[in-house]
């Protein structure tokens, strides 16, 4: 059975086009009794959160404001170069290209620096849509935005169960390690390589 010719690539953010330095922040969240799928699936809202870590964790307004802040740094990190480049410059190739991220609120605005919003013909945070990764529903919507057959999609993620995900979803996938060997890995596949 012929391989179908891949239209478009979908990138995570975070640990994919971002590089997060969990010195900064560790990824453990504070849960303070906030549950962590409500913020992804936008079910809370950014002055629920800072409310909810400054009572749970019996901050004064600067300590919160000091937490909140780190967190931030955190969790836009640095953008990664090499892969945003690559990725932008895809569209020129002719593929269509999106961004799906499993996000809290005020990601958007916290990433607009990095540029996603130029890169990526469709970026679907979470918390906007109400559905998150690995779920079939969100991967069944970017997919519907993108107006690419599952099939011809290509999807990198740094966390297993996004691409497990995917692949129930019937996108290809690849997990994501290391820039260089991700882009090869995709590029294998959009030269005709199933996975």
């Amino acid at each position: 059975m012929a391989t179908e010719r891949v239209e478009a690539v979908v990138l995570d953010i975070g640990g994919v086009l971002e590089v997060n330095d969990d010195a900064l922040f560790p990824p453990e969240i504070p849960d303070v009794g906030l549950l962590q799928g409500d913020a992804l699936r936008g079910k809370v809202s950014p002055e629920q959160v800072r409310t909810a870590w400054q009572h749970g964790l019996g901050l004064d307004d600067a300590g919160v404001d000091d937490l909140l802040a780190r967190f931030w740094r955190w969790y836009v990190g640095e953008l990664d170069v090499g892969m945003a480049q690559w990725f932008a410059a895809l569209r020129g190739r002719g593929y269509r290209t999106g961004i799906l991220s499993n996000s809290g609120p005020g990601a958007r605005e916290a990433e607009r620096h990095h540029g996603f919003e130029d890169m990526a013909d469709v970026l679907v945070y979470s918390h906007e849509v109400g559905m998150a990764k690995p779920d079939r529903e969100v991967f069944d919507h970017t997919a519907c935005e993108l107006g690419v057959d599952p099939g011809r999609i290509v999807f990198l993620d740094d966390w297993e169960g996004a691409v497990e995900g995917a692949r129930s979803a019937g996108w290809r996938a690849v997990l994501h390690e290391e820039t260089a060997r991700s882009i090869r890995d995709i590029e294998s596949l959009l030269a005709g390589g199933a996975r």
